[in-house]
Protein backbone atom coordinates (compact mmCIF):
# COMPACT_ATOMS: atom_id res chain seq x y z
CA UNK A 1 0.00 0.00 0.00
CA UNK A 2 1.46 3.36 -0.97
CA UNK A 3 1.66 6.53 1.10
CA UNK A 4 -1.30 8.25 -0.54
CA UNK A 5 -3.53 5.24 0.12
CA UNK A 6 -2.52 5.18 3.79
CA UNK A 7 -3.21 8.90 4.04
CA UNK A 8 -6.64 8.54 2.43
CA UNK A 9 -7.68 5.64 4.67
CA UNK A 10 -6.66 7.49 7.83
CA UNK A 11 -8.44 10.61 6.58
CA UNK A 12 -11.64 8.62 6.03
CA UNK A 13 -11.32 7.12 9.52
CA UNK A 14 -11.04 10.59 11.05
CA UNK A 15 -14.06 11.69 9.05
CA UNK A 16 -15.95 8.67 10.40
CA UNK A 17 -14.97 9.62 13.96
CA UNK A 18 -16.54 13.05 13.49
CA UNK A 19 -19.52 11.83 11.45
CA UNK A 20 -22.07 12.01 14.27
CA UNK A 21 -21.31 15.69 14.92
CA UNK A 22 -21.55 15.12 18.68
CA UNK A 23 -17.91 14.86 19.70
CA UNK A 24 -17.39 16.86 22.88
CA UNK A 25 -14.19 18.70 23.68
CA UNK A 26 -12.76 15.76 25.61
CA UNK A 27 -13.28 13.39 22.67
CA UNK A 28 -11.78 15.91 20.27
CA UNK A 29 -8.73 16.22 22.50
CA UNK A 30 -8.34 12.44 22.61
CA UNK A 31 -8.47 12.23 18.82
CA UNK A 32 -5.89 15.01 18.59
CA UNK A 33 -3.61 13.14 21.00
CA UNK A 34 -4.04 9.94 18.97
CA UNK A 35 -3.04 11.79 15.80
CA UNK A 36 0.07 13.09 17.54
CA UNK A 37 0.82 9.62 18.95
CA UNK A 38 0.52 7.99 15.54
CA UNK A 39 2.97 10.54 14.15
CA UNK A 40 5.70 8.73 16.11
CA UNK A 41 4.57 5.22 15.25
CA UNK A 42 7.38 4.53 12.79
CA UNK A 43 7.06 3.26 9.23
CA UNK A 44 5.58 5.91 6.99
CA UNK A 45 4.12 7.94 9.88
CA UNK A 46 6.45 10.92 9.53
CA UNK A 47 5.71 11.31 5.84
CA UNK A 48 1.97 11.00 6.47
CA UNK A 49 1.93 14.05 8.79
CA UNK A 50 -1.06 12.67 10.70
CA UNK A 51 -1.55 15.74 12.93
CA UNK A 52 -2.06 17.71 9.72
CA UNK A 53 -4.60 15.14 8.52
CA UNK A 54 -6.49 15.66 11.78
CA UNK A 55 -6.53 19.43 11.29
CA UNK A 56 -7.64 19.08 7.67
CA UNK A 57 -10.59 16.89 8.68
CA UNK A 58 -11.55 19.00 11.70
CA UNK A 59 -11.63 22.22 9.68
CA UNK A 60 -13.12 20.54 6.59
CA UNK A 61 -10.15 21.31 4.35
CA UNK A 62 -10.42 17.86 2.79
CA UNK A 63 -13.46 16.26 1.19
CA UNK A 64 -14.76 12.72 1.11
CA UNK A 65 -14.48 12.81 -2.69
CA UNK A 66 -10.79 13.68 -2.67
CA UNK A 67 -9.96 11.09 0.00
CA UNK A 68 -11.86 8.30 -1.76
CA UNK A 69 -10.48 9.17 -5.20
CA UNK A 70 -6.94 7.92 -4.42
CA UNK A 71 -8.20 4.42 -3.54
CA UNK A 72 -8.27 2.69 -6.87
CA UNK A 73 -7.84 -1.00 -6.10
CA UNK A 74 -10.59 -3.15 -4.49
CA UNK A 75 -8.53 -4.22 -1.45
CA UNK A 76 -7.76 -0.63 -0.43
CA UNK A 77 -11.42 0.36 -0.88
CA UNK A 78 -12.62 -2.56 1.22
CA UNK A 79 -10.10 -1.82 3.96
CA UNK A 80 -11.06 1.87 4.04
CA UNK A 81 -14.75 1.00 4.39
CA UNK A 82 -14.01 -1.66 7.03
CA UNK A 83 -12.03 0.75 9.17
CA UNK A 84 -14.66 3.50 8.86
CA UNK A 85 -17.36 1.06 9.97
CA UNK A 86 -15.25 -0.04 12.94
CA UNK A 87 -14.53 3.55 14.03
CA UNK A 88 -18.26 4.28 14.02
CA UNK A 89 -19.31 1.00 15.67
CA UNK A 90 -16.63 1.20 18.37
CA UNK A 91 -18.67 3.44 20.67
CA UNK A 92 -22.09 1.88 20.15
CA UNK A 93 -24.91 1.63 17.66
CA UNK A 94 -24.85 3.81 14.57
CA UNK A 95 -26.67 7.14 14.57
CA UNK A 96 -28.57 8.46 11.54
CA UNK A 97 -25.73 10.84 10.54
CA UNK A 98 -23.22 7.97 10.83
CA UNK A 99 -25.37 5.71 8.65
CA UNK A 100 -25.67 8.51 6.11
CA UNK A 101 -21.88 8.95 6.12
CA UNK A 102 -21.30 5.24 5.50
CA UNK A 103 -23.86 5.15 2.70
CA UNK A 104 -22.16 8.10 1.01
CA UNK A 105 -18.72 6.56 1.53
CA UNK A 106 -19.89 3.27 0.05
CA UNK A 107 -21.09 5.07 -3.06
CA UNK A 108 -17.90 7.12 -3.40
CA UNK A 109 -15.80 3.95 -3.15
CA UNK A 110 -17.95 2.19 -5.72
CA UNK A 111 -18.90 -0.68 -3.41
CA UNK A 112 -22.18 -2.50 -3.89
CA UNK A 113 -24.66 -2.81 -1.04
CA UNK A 114 -23.87 -6.52 -0.88
CA UNK A 115 -20.14 -5.81 -0.51
CA UNK A 116 -20.79 -3.20 2.18
CA UNK A 117 -23.03 -5.61 4.06
CA UNK A 118 -20.39 -8.34 4.04
CA UNK A 119 -17.73 -5.91 5.23
CA UNK A 120 -19.92 -4.69 8.11
CA UNK A 121 -21.01 -8.11 9.37
CA UNK A 122 -18.03 -8.78 11.65
CA UNK A 123 -18.22 -5.31 13.20
CA UNK A 124 -21.97 -5.63 13.79
CA UNK A 125 -21.55 -9.08 15.33
CA UNK A 126 -18.93 -7.83 17.77
CA UNK A 127 -20.92 -4.69 18.60
CA UNK A 128 -24.04 -6.78 19.30
CA UNK A 129 -22.11 -9.31 21.39
CA UNK A 130 -20.58 -6.54 23.50
CA UNK A 131 -23.95 -4.93 24.24
CA UNK A 132 -24.35 -3.94 27.88
CA UNK A 133 -27.70 -2.25 28.70
CA UNK A 134 -27.94 1.48 29.23
CA UNK A 135 -29.85 2.64 32.28
CA UNK A 136 -32.95 3.20 30.12
CA UNK A 137 -32.91 -0.20 28.45
CA UNK A 138 -32.12 -1.92 31.73
CA UNK A 139 -35.11 -0.22 33.38
CA UNK A 140 -37.35 -1.18 30.45
CA UNK A 141 -36.28 -4.78 30.93
CA UNK A 142 -37.05 -4.65 34.63
CA UNK A 143 -33.42 -4.49 35.76
CA UNK A 144 -32.59 -2.07 38.55
CA UNK A 145 -30.22 0.62 37.28
CA UNK A 146 -29.50 4.17 38.35
CA UNK A 147 -29.75 6.67 35.52
CA UNK A 148 -26.38 7.32 33.89
CA UNK A 149 -24.47 5.26 36.43
CA UNK A 150 -25.02 1.84 37.96
CA UNK A 151 -27.16 -0.06 40.39
CA UNK A 152 -25.74 -1.16 43.71
CA UNK A 153 -26.26 -4.84 44.33
CA UNK A 154 -25.54 -6.66 47.55
CA UNK A 155 -21.90 -5.77 48.41
CA UNK A 156 -19.58 -8.68 47.88
CA UNK A 157 -15.94 -9.58 48.36
CA UNK A 158 -14.76 -11.47 45.29
CA UNK A 159 -11.86 -13.88 44.98
CA UNK A 160 -8.96 -11.45 44.34
CA UNK A 161 -6.76 -14.15 42.81
CA UNK A 162 -9.52 -15.15 40.39
CA UNK A 163 -10.02 -11.51 39.40
CA UNK A 164 -6.29 -11.05 38.78
CA UNK A 165 -6.24 -14.18 36.64
CA UNK A 166 -9.20 -12.90 34.62
CA UNK A 167 -7.52 -9.50 34.10
CA UNK A 168 -4.34 -11.23 32.92
CA UNK A 169 -6.33 -13.40 30.49
CA UNK A 170 -7.99 -10.33 28.99
CA UNK A 171 -4.60 -8.55 28.78
CA UNK A 172 -2.86 -11.47 27.04
CA UNK A 173 -5.70 -11.84 24.57
CA UNK A 174 -5.75 -8.13 23.72
CA UNK A 175 -1.99 -8.16 23.25
CA UNK A 176 -2.39 -11.14 20.92
CA UNK A 177 -5.14 -9.42 18.92
CA UNK A 178 -2.72 -6.60 18.11
CA UNK A 179 -0.59 -9.12 16.23
CA UNK A 180 -3.38 -10.38 13.97
CA UNK A 181 -3.98 -8.70 10.60
CA UNK A 182 -7.77 -9.07 10.56
CA UNK A 183 -9.74 -5.89 11.19
CA UNK A 184 -12.18 -7.72 13.50
CA UNK A 185 -9.25 -8.49 15.81
CA UNK A 186 -8.54 -4.80 16.31
CA UNK A 187 -12.25 -4.06 16.70
CA UNK A 188 -12.61 -6.65 19.49
CA UNK A 189 -10.09 -5.07 21.87
CA UNK A 190 -12.42 -2.30 23.05
CA UNK A 191 -15.50 -4.45 23.85
CA UNK A 192 -13.22 -6.90 25.65
CA UNK A 193 -12.02 -4.08 27.89
CA UNK A 194 -15.63 -2.98 28.39
CA UNK A 195 -16.69 -6.51 29.31
CA UNK A 196 -13.77 -6.82 31.73
CA UNK A 197 -14.75 -3.62 33.58
CA UNK A 198 -18.39 -4.77 33.67
CA UNK A 199 -17.40 -8.12 35.20
CA UNK A 200 -15.13 -6.50 37.79
CA UNK A 201 -17.81 -4.04 38.85
CA UNK A 202 -20.37 -6.82 39.12
CA UNK A 203 -18.02 -8.93 41.22
CA UNK A 204 -17.95 -6.09 43.77
CA UNK A 205 -21.72 -5.69 43.76
CA UNK A 206 -22.31 -3.08 41.04
CA UNK A 207 -24.56 -3.70 38.05
CA UNK A 208 -22.95 -1.31 35.59
CA UNK A 209 -24.67 0.05 32.52
CA UNK A 210 -22.95 0.97 29.26
CA UNK A 211 -23.14 4.71 29.96
CA UNK A 212 -21.23 4.34 33.21
CA UNK A 213 -18.54 2.15 31.64
CA UNK A 214 -18.01 4.57 28.75
CA UNK A 215 -17.64 7.43 31.22
CA UNK A 216 -15.22 5.40 33.35
CA UNK A 217 -13.06 4.64 30.29
CA UNK A 218 -13.21 8.23 29.04
CA UNK A 219 -12.21 9.56 32.46
CA UNK A 220 -8.91 7.68 32.38
CA UNK A 221 -8.31 8.65 28.73
CA UNK A 222 -9.46 5.45 27.03
CA UNK A 223 -11.92 6.84 24.49
CA UNK A 224 -13.65 4.22 22.38
CA UNK A 225 -13.44 5.65 18.86
CA UNK A 226 -10.05 7.24 19.54
CA UNK A 227 -8.60 4.01 20.95
CA UNK A 228 -9.74 2.01 17.93
CA UNK A 229 -8.27 4.65 15.64
CA UNK A 230 -4.92 4.44 17.42
CA UNK A 231 -4.81 0.64 17.32
CA UNK A 232 -5.88 0.42 13.69
CA UNK A 233 -3.65 3.33 12.70
CA UNK A 234 -0.57 1.66 14.15
CA UNK A 235 -1.37 -1.53 12.26
CA UNK A 236 -2.01 0.31 9.02
CA UNK A 237 1.22 2.30 9.23
CA UNK A 238 3.19 -0.81 10.14
CA UNK A 239 1.68 -2.82 7.31
CA UNK A 240 -0.08 -5.20 9.69
CA UNK A 241 -3.72 -4.57 8.86
CA UNK A 242 -5.99 -6.30 6.38
CA UNK A 243 -4.84 -8.33 3.40
CA UNK A 244 -1.73 -6.17 3.11
CA UNK A 245 -0.19 -7.80 6.17
CA UNK A 246 2.77 -10.12 5.88
CA UNK A 247 1.16 -12.83 8.00
CA UNK A 248 1.56 -13.69 11.66
CA UNK A 249 5.35 -14.10 11.52
CA UNK A 250 5.73 -10.54 10.29
CA UNK A 251 3.22 -9.40 12.87
CA UNK A 252 5.20 -10.90 15.73
CA UNK A 253 8.27 -9.01 14.60
CA UNK A 254 6.64 -5.67 13.79
CA UNK A 255 3.72 -5.53 16.20
CA UNK A 256 5.62 -5.17 19.46
CA UNK A 257 4.56 -1.55 20.05
CA UNK A 258 0.87 -2.27 19.58
CA UNK A 259 1.07 -5.47 21.61
CA UNK A 260 2.61 -3.57 24.53
CA UNK A 261 0.01 -0.81 24.24
CA UNK A 262 -3.02 -3.11 24.32
CA UNK A 263 -1.66 -5.48 26.96
CA UNK A 264 -0.63 -2.63 29.26
CA UNK A 265 -3.78 -0.53 28.86
CA UNK A 266 -5.99 -3.57 29.49
CA UNK A 267 -4.02 -4.69 32.53
CA UNK A 268 -3.87 -1.18 34.03
CA UNK A 269 -7.58 -0.69 33.38
CA UNK A 270 -8.42 -3.95 35.12
CA UNK A 271 -6.33 -3.17 38.17
CA UNK A 272 -7.80 0.33 38.35
CA UNK A 273 -11.33 -1.07 38.17
CA UNK A 274 -10.49 -3.41 41.06
CA UNK A 275 -9.35 -0.48 43.20
CA UNK A 276 -12.26 1.73 42.19
CA UNK A 277 -15.15 -0.68 42.67
CA UNK A 278 -13.47 -2.56 45.50
CA UNK A 279 -13.09 0.76 47.33
CA UNK A 280 -16.73 1.73 46.91
CA UNK A 281 -16.20 4.11 43.95
CA UNK A 282 -14.69 6.84 46.12
CA UNK A 283 -11.90 7.98 43.75
CA UNK A 284 -12.27 11.41 42.22
CA UNK A 285 -11.86 11.95 38.48
CA UNK A 286 -8.37 13.35 38.99
CA UNK A 287 -7.32 10.43 41.19
CA UNK A 288 -8.72 7.91 38.70
CA UNK A 289 -6.69 9.42 35.86
CA UNK A 290 -3.53 9.73 37.97
CA UNK A 291 -3.81 6.15 39.24
CA UNK A 292 -4.33 4.77 35.73
CA UNK A 293 -1.24 6.61 34.49
CA UNK A 294 0.77 5.23 37.41
CA UNK A 295 -0.40 1.68 36.68
CA UNK A 296 0.59 1.86 33.01
CA UNK A 297 4.35 1.90 33.58
CA UNK A 298 4.62 -1.37 35.56
CA UNK A 299 2.04 -2.91 33.20
CA UNK A 300 4.32 -2.21 30.24
CA UNK A 301 7.20 -3.89 32.08
CA UNK A 302 4.97 -6.86 32.87
CA UNK A 303 4.15 -7.21 29.17
CA UNK A 304 7.78 -8.13 28.45
CA UNK A 305 7.50 -11.04 30.88
CA UNK A 306 4.32 -12.32 29.23
CA UNK A 307 5.41 -11.76 25.61
CA UNK A 308 5.82 -15.54 24.93
CA UNK A 309 2.27 -16.23 26.15
CA UNK A 310 0.93 -13.35 24.05
CA UNK A 311 2.67 -14.66 20.94
CA UNK A 312 1.44 -18.20 21.59
CA UNK A 313 -2.11 -16.88 22.03
CA UNK A 314 -1.82 -15.05 18.70
CA UNK A 315 -1.02 -18.34 16.97
CA UNK A 316 -4.10 -20.09 18.30
CA UNK A 317 -6.82 -17.47 18.86
CA UNK A 318 -9.86 -17.44 16.57
CA UNK A 319 -12.97 -15.32 16.28
CA UNK A 320 -15.13 -17.85 18.14
CA UNK A 321 -12.85 -17.63 21.20
CA UNK A 322 -12.91 -13.84 21.08
CA UNK A 323 -16.68 -13.66 20.71
CA UNK A 324 -17.10 -15.94 23.74
CA UNK A 325 -15.06 -13.53 25.85
CA UNK A 326 -16.82 -10.46 24.47
CA UNK A 327 -20.14 -12.06 25.47
CA UNK A 328 -18.77 -12.83 28.92
CA UNK A 329 -19.00 -16.58 28.40
CA UNK A 330 -15.32 -17.14 29.05
CA UNK A 331 -12.45 -15.37 30.80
Amino acid sequence: MNLEQQKSILTLCLMAAFADGNKDEREREQLKQIAESLAGAGGSAAALNIPQLYQDVLFKRVTLDSAAATLSDPEAKHLAYEMAVHVIDSDGKQTDPERAFLNTLRAKLGLTEAEATRIAQDADEIADAAFIPTAATAAAAGVAAASGASAALTPSQPDEAALDKSIMNYSILNGALELLPQSWATMAIIPLQTRMVYNIGKSYGYELDSGHIKEFLATVGVGLASQYLEQAGRKLIGGLLGKFAGGLVGGLARGATGMAFSFASTYALGQLAKRYYGGGRTMSTAVLKQTFDQLLSPAKELQTKYAPQIQEKARSVNMADVMAMVKGQRV
